[in-house]
């Protein structure tokens, strides 16, 4: 025997779903099948999305602060090495902003920087001067 449905509460039902894909095109948004598919997939769409956007945010913020180092002479990793040296701890977004609106400051951020890495710089090991620098070389039969 087939069970019935409660009227009130699957018509209640189905309006929550047709109210929620409001703004989707053709059947997507009237025909109750379809419409549950689809938001469904908008809501994966949805989770994935929003953690894109941190990513694609923190990119934008790398790249001003890349740009503002170049203009400074210095690259973007070198500034951030030497901000860890100096125990400088500002996040991106910051940066990015202090790079934009407040150009004196990050002046000082660079320079700031440039001393700490110079200061940490290890020498180079000088290489073994052995027989003018050529190895025997093996007989050929």
């Amino acid at each position: 025997m087939v069970r019935s449905g409660s009227g009130k509460t699957l018509a209640a039902r189905r309006k929550r779903t047709r109210k929620l894909t409001k703004g989707f095109r053709l059947g997507r948004h009237n025909l109750y099948k379809q419409a549950s598919i689809t938001l469904i997939r908008s809501r994966v769409f949805a989770f994935r999305d929003r953690k894109a956007k941190k990513r694609q945010y923190r990119r934008l913020w790398i790249v001003r602060i890349n740009a503002a180092c170049r203009m400074r002479d210095m690259r973007y990793s070198e500034f951030i090495y030497g901000l860890q040296l100096a125990m400088i701890s500002l996040d991106r977004k910051s940066l990015s902003e202090i790079a934009i609106h407040d150009p004196g400051t990050f002046d000082k951020l660079v320079e700031i920087a440039k001393k700490t890495v110079a200061e940490n710089k290890k020498p180079a090991p000088a290489k073994k001067a052995a027989d003018d620098g050529k190895k025997a070389a093996p007989a050929k039969k």
